[in-house]
């Protein structure tokens, strides 16, 4: 092996993430209103988000190469979350900026108890094209697409499309959620889904271990390779060839959810991407989540990698 190979071989994982760049407004709260409520704040705040960028961040601070697909506006918004996403490490070539749209906005509404109610304002988001040709270029060296549904829908099957032709794994994380062409299903190696993900897309409850794991297998059934359904302070339900295992979550003290599902899958789709198996994989993401809870904000608590190997170990998986 030349030593240019060795480099090569030795080189942390590429990941390919197309998906949202937001800008999120961050309002904490001591309960979400009521209809006709007028309630009084606690906080307020600007923080850099959108699945697809938190997403991105998460695979880069544990350690993969990432490249990230996506659209701003011509705006300071725009600008301040390329930069944010350059400064974690994050290729940002392939971010658009679009000068008609403004940057997408998320407004989300933490409450005292650490759960959030999120809206979601697309703008540039919605201006995401693909060009197949050129994406499946980019992903020939790439160990997996990450993509969620944040971004356009006929986009996203474009992106599958180039994926299948250049032979690269796609994780897929269909929130928010929505159907999709039965045609995607084969074509996904990894499925993340949350419980009311997996109930739309399956039609059977997943808010227990027990049920999460057949939802699971339903959605098996339909083509992904294998699927994760993350079930918040219960950990998460891992489904493939082998079977359904439930891996519960160490025990704290949630301080804002807030991309806890992003960091989770982060973490997932790198160490996958480094040749861990599924089980080891999910154990490192639910030790990152863990640990993202406890912290206010979308990116700026996902934790990097030297904190999440240190961090709180999950209780040992079980058969389901």
């Amino acid at each position: 092996m030349t030593a240019v190979q060795d480099a090569a071989h030795d080189a942390p994982p590429r990941i390919v993430v197309l998906g949202s760049i937001n800008m999120d407004l961050v309002m904490r709260v001591p309960h979400a209103p009521a209809a006709g409520e007028t309630l009084l704040g606690h906080s307020i705040g600007t923080i850099a988000g959108g699945k697809g960028a938190n997403q991105a961040v998460s695979c880069a601070r544990q350690g993969a190469r990432v490249q990230m697909i996506g659209c701003v506006g011509e705006d300071a918004n725009g600008a301040a979350l390329r930069e944010a996403l350059a400064r974690e490490g994050v290729d940002t070539a392939q971010v658009r900026t679009v000068a008609d749209a403004s940057t997408g906005v998320a407004l989300i509404l933490v409450e005292d108890s650490g759960q959030n109610r999120i809206v979601m304002v697309p703008g540039a988001n919605a201006r995401l094209e693909v060009d197949p040709g050129a994406l499946g270029a980019q992903l020939r060296d790439a160990a997996f697409l990450v993509l969620q549904f944040e971004t356009p829908l006929e986009q996203i099957g474009h992106a599958i499309a180039a994926a299948r032709e250049a032979g690269c794994k796609v994780m897929l994380n269909p929130s928010p959620v929505q159907d999709f062409a039965q045609s995607w299903w084969p074509c996904i190696d990894t499925l993340v889904v949350n419980e009311l993900e997996a109930q739309a897309l399956s039609g059977l409850r997943a808010d227990a271990p027990q049920e999460a794991a057949q939802a699971g297998r339903a959605l098996r059934a339909r083509g992904a390779r294998r699927v994760v359904v993350t079930m918040g302070a219960l950990g998460a339900v891992a489904v493939d060839e082998a079977g359904a295992r439930h891996h519960p979550a160490p025990a704290v003290q949630p301080v804002d959810s807030t991309a806890a599902g992003d960091t989770l899958l982060g973490a997932l789709a790198a160490a996958l991407a480094e040749g861990a198996d599924l089980d080891a994989a999910l154990s490192t993401g639910i030790r990152a989540a863990a640990l993202c809870v406890q912290r206010a904000g979308a990116q700026p608590s996902i934790p990097h990698r030297d904190e999440v190997l240190r961090g709180p170990r999950p209780p040992d998986w079980r058969p389901l």
